[in-house]
């Protein structure tokens, strides 16, 4: 028994809008990346690791070169709740 082609259309067209959204979500996720492939499978010293550079760079997937952190990196901390001790 053949497929009437009027079936074709809707499949076709719901195809293609697959398609669509799956090519923009892969464009979203690298352009978000610093223009760089997606991560997958970290563990938690990567992610300590993209939050140290997210603290130093400013963008989870910047990396410095320099061996003395900026002089902002002493009071950017990842305890936001915390206050700072007088000494």
């Amino acid at each position: 028994m053949p497929v009437p082609f009027e079936a074709l259309i809707p499949f076709g067209i719901i195809t293609a809008m697959f398609a669509v959204t799956g090519t923009g979500l892969t464009v979203v996720r690298y352009y978000s990346n610093d223009r760089k492939p997606t991560r997958f499978g970290l563990d938690t010293w990567e992610r300590q690791m993209m939050e140290r550079d997210r603290r130093l760079t400013g963008s989870v997937r910047g990396q410095s070169s320099e061996p003395i952190a900026p002089a902002e990196f002493a009071t950017n901390s990842v305890w936001y709740l915390e206050k700072p001790r007088s000494t």
